[in-house]
């Protein structure tokens, strides 16, 4: 008699059913890990605008204009390339203060469960929330 080779149905079946079960339990908690890694970007991207319009201030003696008299645009810093499709950043500028905000997409909100808020930075460093997060800044600033 020979031996016979192979796999058998039922333990290639049984196989599939252990990688489905571990596929559905590892692909939720990579993207949620994705989702706090864009976030940690995004606030350091924040921070990068932030230091950029402190430089500007060094040198115009205000945050909404440079040195020529020129309203300041938004920086082009790679990680707000990086973060195209997940974040926004926007700037409120006026003479003596200003504040930087990531407003992460619908897709990332709901994707990052530890916070899912527009994250502010202000001229005195103060981090925030956006208006109507349930989530608080220690939950978002980590």
């Amino acid at each position: 008699m020979k031996a016979a080779r192979g796999f058998t149905l039922i333990e290639v079946l049984i196989a599939m059913v252990v990688i489905g079960i571990l596929a559905a339990i590892a692909i939720p908690s990579y993207a949620t890990y994705i989702a706090k890694a864009r976030r940690g970007t995004a606030q350091t991207c924040a921070t990068e605008v932030a230091q950029f319009l402190e430089r500007n201030y060094t040198l115009a003696l205000r945050y909404d204009q440079d040195s020529a008299g020129n309203a300041v645009a938004l920086p082009g810093l790679q990680c707000r390339t990086d973060l195209t499709g997940n974040f926004t950043f926007s700037m409120a500028l006026a003479q003596t203060t200003y504040t930087v905000t990531a407003t992460p997409s619908s897709q990332q909100s709901s994707a990052d469960k530890g916070c899912g808020c527009s994250m502010t930075l202000n001229n005195i460093g103060v981090k925030g929330v956006g208006s109507g997060c349930s989530k608080t800044v220690a939950d978002c600033w980590k």
